[in-house]
Order: structure tokens, then sequence, then C-alpha cells
């Protein structure tokens, strides 16, 4: 019997398909009704899951196996192959099973299997160990990972999250791409809706600054004077926007990019704009521009260095990313910096002025490391934390942004500000508050999409001696290798998402 096929959804997994069909991959793609399913192979097993990642709905059947666990190709989450979960983000939501039969040479997927509860992580920590009340400072994605991990790791103790935002943690990466080109609806955003909290009774309280950290008497003090008595503490604070020097800098019409109260109001402004200027060329800085091209403003791109990302990225990357733009209709203002913003434009350092109604500047963040330091929490270029992400005193922690973690292979400390760092470290953060006593050891990874390409970079390189690169970049197709003696210690792929998965699976 043939197996029919949907030339869109690939074989009918009802119907079967060869054992040989799976080639070398370990991957094959199929479907049940108009479900997409795929089937992975584990040694001599064959499972079948859900085929696309519950992240954004990358298709699964284009990323890897690695032992019993699947990869998303676009944003790198993990699952596992026997039991659905998701392990390491940036997914939550663990992927619907289904049961495989073999029959002769021929393999059918014969049913759902049905969801059950044992999809926490395998390792449960003692019950009568664990702490009463803990506290999350912090309501980004390592607050919000932390949160989501400890009720998932059957945590039965209190959780209260204290966010100085207006709003429920979000999809940060988004506030720049998607949702600010008008492409992405709000209610994308959330990260999960009100009953997610109320239903997991995690207090989450918004707008709320956190004032001081009482170490001896294990407690956060609000600024409005509330108490929030801790057993574990955990330091999400995040980081800030950089703010210019620069006179004009606190007009009405000049921004920075990092709430979604933010992005809302970049979004009104260009409703009834003409003309943007982005004061750096960073990344948010050019999604940032990006996304307004596609709003169909006139853009301006100012930044004192030769390329675009050129010290992420490299030269050669980055001239591609400048003509990238520059297809789109970008204009930009390299070696130049901002002297002064009036009502109506922005005067340059090199003499010349550009009319701009919106001006969004993207110079870069700094951690919000003030609250602990205040509190005799050691910190440096952020919150000191060892492997386990806990501080230099009991209890306390620290994950996301703000976090300088030690890392084990280089023995080295580092701070990254990446969105799936910082969801990872707050699940590792929250196994560890329960005495899991796990070591962060992710490669970093993030995303950055500019148009129709997406980059996707992988590992971490302060700097390099060497930049190799495999491919074509101007084709769209190549993993740029970035080397430090003589080892690859990052790279940075267009077209090549599995290659930059293998690259996160080798690096760790």
């Amino acid at each position: 019997m043939t197996a029919q096929k949907n030339p869109d959804m690939g074989p009918d997994l009802t119907v079967g398909v060869p054992v040989a069909a799976f080639g070398d991959k370990g991957l094959l793609a199929g479907h049940v009704g108009e479900e997409p399913v795929v089937l992975a192979r584990v040694g001599e097993e064959v499972l079948a899951v859900a085929g696309k990642c519950t992240h954004y709905g990358g298709p699964l059947a284009e990323g890897m196996v690695v032992e019993d666990t699947v990869r998303c190709p676009w944003h790198h989450a993990c699952f596992s192959l026997r039991t659905g979960e998701a392990l390491a983000a940036p997914a939550f939501d663990p992927l619907q099973r289904w049961s495989v039969e073999r029959r002769g040479d021929r393999l059918l997927v014969t049913g759902r299997v049905p969801a059950d509860k044992e999809t926490a992580p395998p390792s449960q920590p003692d019950a009568a160990g664990q702490p009463g009340r803990i506290v999350i400072v912090g309501g980004g994605a390592a607050g919000f990972a932390a949160a989501e991990m400890l009720r998932r790791g059957r945590f039965s103790g209190e959780i209260t999250m204290l966010s100085s935002d207006d709003d429920a943690p979000y999809d940060r990466p988004n506030l720049s791409k998607d949702y600010l080109a008008g492409t992405a609806p709000e209610a994308w955003i959330p990260l999960r809706g009100p009953k997610f909290y109320v239903r997991n009774k995690i207090d989450l309280q918004l707008r709320t600054t956190c004032e001081r950290i009482d170490v001896d008497g294990r407690a956060v003090i609000a600024s409005d004077g509330r108490v929030f008595p801790f057993d574990r503490l955990l330091l999400a604070t995040g980081a800030e926007p950089v703010r210019l020097p620069v006179g004009g800098a606190d007009n009405d019409h000049v921004f920075t990019l990092r709430s979604l109260a933010d992005s809302r109001a970049v979004i009104e402004r260009a409703q009834g704009s003409k003309t943007a200027v982005l004061l750096g060329a960073g990344f948010i800085g050019l999604e940032v521009a990006a996304a307004l091209r596609n709003r169909g403003l006139a853009v301006h791109v100012v930044a004192p260095e030769a390329y675009p990302l050129g010290t992420v990225l490299g030269p050669e990357l980055g001239a591609f990313i400048r003509s990238l733009h520059e297809e789109h209709g970008v204009v930009f203002h390299l070696g130049a910096t901002a002297e002064r913003i009036t009502a109506h434009a922005v005067a340059l350092s090199d003499g010349s002025a550009i009319d701009a109604d919106l001006v969004v500047v993207g110079a870069g963040v700094k951690p919000r490391i003030s609250l602990a330091a205040d509190a005799g929490i050691a910190v440096e270029k952020g919150v000191l934390v060892n492997e386990f992400l806990e501080t230099n005193v009991a209890g306390i922690f620290a994950a996301g942004d703000v976090a300088q973690w030690l890392d084990l292979k280089t023995a080295e400390t580092r701070r990254v500000e990446h969105w799936v760092v910082a969801e990872r470290q707050g699940q590792i953060a929250a196994q560890n508050m329960l005495g899991l006593r796990r070591p962060f050891s992710s490669v970093p990874f993030f995303w950055s999409a500019h148009y129709d390409i997406s980059i996707r970079y992988v590992g971490y390189a302060r700097s390099w001696d060497a930049i190799e690169i495999d491919g074509s970049i101007p084709d769209r197709d190549c993993l740029v290798g970035y080397k430090k003696d003589g080892k690859i210690v990052a790279v940075a792929a267009i077209g090549r998402d599995v290659q930059a998965l293998a690259c996160e699976v080798s690096m760790a």
C-alpha cells in the first residue's frame, strides 16, 4: 500500500511510511488529518510528536535530533521526544505526543498519547527541603521563566513576582520586530494571559518599584513601604536603556525602546510622522529601522562606527547588513554622532542636519545593579553569581541581563543581554532555588530579523583573531565563524539553520 500525501504536509502517517524513508537525518515530516506530526528516530525507536514548535510554530522536521530531544531550527527551543516537555526556552508549552506502531517495514501513527501530568523535570527536589516563600524581582524573561519553571517543577510554596512594568511579562523581542512593524497584533505579545498567574498562584505585583533588600531580615521593601519576606530571592531586574547626554534628548518625539509601553508610544508617534532618525546601529536600532520602513517612514541611521553591527558581526557581515537596509531605503550616517536634537531635526557632529519627526535612541543598555549593590551583594559589570546563578549571599540568586555568571568552560565571568539566555537562566535559577544544584551551561543564542532575513548567532565572541566564511554572504547562504586562539567561539548564520543548531550542540 502506498502512503497518500498532502503536498504541503508530507505523507499521511495514519496510512504509514516505509522505515527506509528516514534517510540520515532522523526526522520525517508528515500529518494526521490537518495536524503536522514529525517522526523522530532515537536509536532503534521511532517516536512521534507535533510537527510545529510551540514557541512560534517553527518546523521541527527541519530541526535536529540530539539524543532523545528535538531542537527547533528557528529559535533553538528544545523538547523531550519521550514526554513532549519543553526542556529549554524560548518554548514553554509541551508538544503533543503520538503513538507509533511498526508493521513489517512500515511505520504508522495510530493516535494521540493522552496528556498526562508527568511532564515536570525528571529530577525533583526533596519536598521537605523546599523554601516556603520565593520572591522574584523583575517581570521580564528571566523572572517569568523562573516562576513558570517553579510551578512546573511542583513547587507548592508562595511565589511573588515584583515588576515595575505596567504590563504582565511579554515577548520583548517582538517589540522591535513584527509588533513595531504592524504585522503582529498585540494579542501575540503577552507570554501568558491573566488566568495563568491566577491558576498557578503567582502573585504578580505590577507597577511595583523595589527600594531595598533587607538581607538580614530576608525581605524586599517596595517604595510604597510594602514588605515582601522571602526564603529565596531571584534578582531578575534586567537592564535599562542608556540615555544620551545630548541636548534635546528629553523632547517629546525622542524615545528609547525597552518596554511594551515604549513600543506603543513609538507606534503612536510613527502614525503621524514622515521621517525617523535612529541613533545607534546595533540590533535594536536596525530592527526598529526595518519596522519603521515597513510603516512607510523615511529612515536615517546615525552611528559612530564604520559598519553597522561591525563590533559584533565583523566588517563583512556588517557591510551586508548595511546594503540590505539601503536596498530598503534606509540612509546611513556612519562615523557621526548626534550633537543636538531640536523639535524637527537632529544636528550631527559632521555639521549636517536631518529632519526628524521621530527619534529613537538605541545606544545600548546598562544592567540594573543598584538594588543588589546597595544590599551588599557583590557586583562588577553585573550581579556576580557562580555557576549555579547564586550570589555571594546564600539564598539570593540572579538571572538574565543583570547576571554576570561564571562560565565553567573558560573559567571567566560573562554577562550577555540575550532573550533566550535570560529565559534559560531563569529556568536554571528556579531549579537551583529548590536545591537541585544545576550549573548553567547553555550556549548563548539570539536571533535578529531584518526584512526577510534572519540572522542566528550562537556562542560568545567578545573579540576574535580571524573570521571564516563558509558559503556566500551576498547570496544569503552562509555560516560566519569567529575564531579566537585557533578555535571557533561563535558563529552567525543566514540560511543555515541546522548548521547553527549543530554548532550550539558542539559548543555545549
